[in-house]
């Protein structure tokens, strides 16, 4: 095996742990994957950086935001995303519907097209999903980019969609029915990451720059408000404010292994004879640095340090820990 060869199977094995979704579910027309040779593969992993910690590209946003029990949260959720009948409702037959009227048709299609739904319900019977991108993107390629991820994923099912254009980050309310007609029922927990892989697919055949990296791939401890939270924040509902940073085991354990597969690559790269993979291995280091995860590391290994010099006379510590190093080995 060559040098690049070794190079190029080391991207795919750490780069899939990376930029894969996980749990995915096969399907006659899969989400985007890594696929081909190893050294098409490689590519691809290549791309993927670049875009990530090079150019810094943002992030499609495909969120998962709850969903109806009955026909009654439904209905209402209608009435909230075409802002009280403001704004058209757009189905899954490319049909608008604006009017009271047809807007109570088409909530009787969604009751009766398949297993009977109640005005309540003890099963989610509809997924609510926010669709979004970056602040200027053309609202009408966002809309664009929905209808083809729908009709790409969502085949079978009832949906509607709205846009919202009337802020800095255009984005679509998606809301599809959970069982089709057939019978079929949506798993948005075991879909979500491979939904959001093919919307960013979409938009960026659409000419948009996105990447769909996950949170732990980007070292990131934000925790975002869900639709509902946002609802009752809204309306002076919400009692107990969203921690603003993650924490915990689960947090800890997922960020160090994607800084595992990070450092690896780094490792692979800079050995390269290639001054684009080189290059690429100075960019990761970079990124690895200015992740919130990777700036905890470093502050809790000084506090540490600072504690045990305490602990043992006579050993001092110099100020300024070393951070020449990424560092994307450390754990918890």
């Amino acid at each position: 095996m060559t040098t690049t060869q070794a190079i190029d199977t080391v991207l795919v094995h750490w780069g899939e742990r990376l930029f894969e979704p996980r749990n995915r579910i096969v399907k006659p027309d899969p989400a985007p994957r890594l696929c081909g040779s190893v050294r098409a593969k490689a590519a691809q992993v290549r791309q993927h950086i670049e875009a990530t910690v090079i150019r810094r590209a943002p992030q499609a946003i495909l969120k998962v935001a709850g969903g109806g029990r009955g026909m009654k949260a439904i209905a209402s959720h209608f009435r909230y995303i075409s802002r009280d009948g403001q704004l058209e409702l757009e189905d899954d037959r490319g049909v608008r519907h604006a009017e009271k009227e047809s807007i109570l048709d088409l909530l009787d299609q969604w009751r009766y097209g398949g297993r009977l739904i109640d005005d309540l319900s003890s099963r989610r019977e509809a997924l609510n999903l926010v669709l979004s991108t970056p602040t200027g993107t053309n609202p009408q390629l966002v809309l664009e980019a929905a209808r083809k991820f729908a009709q790409a994923e969502l085949n079978g099912h009832r949906y509607v969609m709205v846009l919202h254009s009337d802020r800095d980050n255009p984005h679509v309310h998606l809301t599809v029915r959970a069982e089709s007609a057939s019978g079929q029922r949506l798993t948005s927990w075991t879909e979500r990451e491979r939904w959001r892989t093919v919307y960013a697919d979409v938009l960026r055949g659409l000419g948009v720059d996105v990447e769909a990296t996950r949170q732990s791939a980007r070292g990131e401890n934000r925790n975002f408000d869900t639709l509902g939270r946002l609802k009752m924040k809204a309306q002076g509902e919400l009692r107990h404010p969203l921690t603003a940073t993650k924490a915990g085991d689960a947090y800890a354990k997922s960020r160090a292994e994607a800084m595992q597969a990070w450092s690896h690559i780094m490792k692979a790269l800079e050995t390269s004879e290639s001054a684009e993979d080189r290059k690429l291995a100075q960019g990761i280091a970079a990124f690895v640095r200015s992740t919130a995860f990777y700036r905890e590391a470093v502050q809790r290994q000084e506090r540490q340090a600072v504690l045990a010099a305490r602990e043992r006379p006579g050993i001092s510590v110099q100020p300024g820990w070393d951070r020449s190093q990424p560092g994307p080995e450390i754990t918890r």
